[in-house]
């Protein structure tokens, strides 16, 4: 089977740059924030994770504090890099604890949820 993804640039339409290894993240888990048809969840943001931020995906019922060994997740802390869903972020700001975005590694494709000026705002990279 093939994947078909979309074109791997990012917000900037350059090249998409990897976002983490370790943990590997991604919705391919290629370490990438790419994105196809097949992704609902749109994982196309990365982002440094907060223990604030870990806490409110964890009560919004995506705990990505737990280890799942079956699926080689070790969880996350404070300080990891992840590709994490558009929406999440969105509602992460809206809540006061968005991550931080590193924006050479944001898929293009984010943009139909959020606003450049928005994510440059939480860039640590731009």
């Amino acid at each position: 089977m093939t994947i078909e993804m979309d074109d791997s640039v990012n917000v900037y339409n350059k090249p998409l740059r990897a976002c983490c290894m370790s943990p590997m993240t991604g919705f391919y888990r290629n370490g990438c924030c790419d994105t196809s048809t097949q992704d609902h969840g749109m994982h196309t943001v990365c982002v440094i994770v907060s223990t604030q931020f870990l806490e409110f995906s964890k009560a919004k019922g995506n705990d990505l504090i737990t280890p799942i060994p079956e699926y080689q997740f070790p969880g996350l802390k404070e300080g990891d890099k992840w590709c994490l869903c558009a929406l999440r972020w969105r509602e992460a700001y809206d809540a006061g604890v968005a991550p931080k975005v590193i924006i050479s590694a944001t898929h293009k494709q984010t943009l139909e949820v959020i606003e450049l000026e928005l994510l440059e705002q939480f860039a640590i990279d731009n």
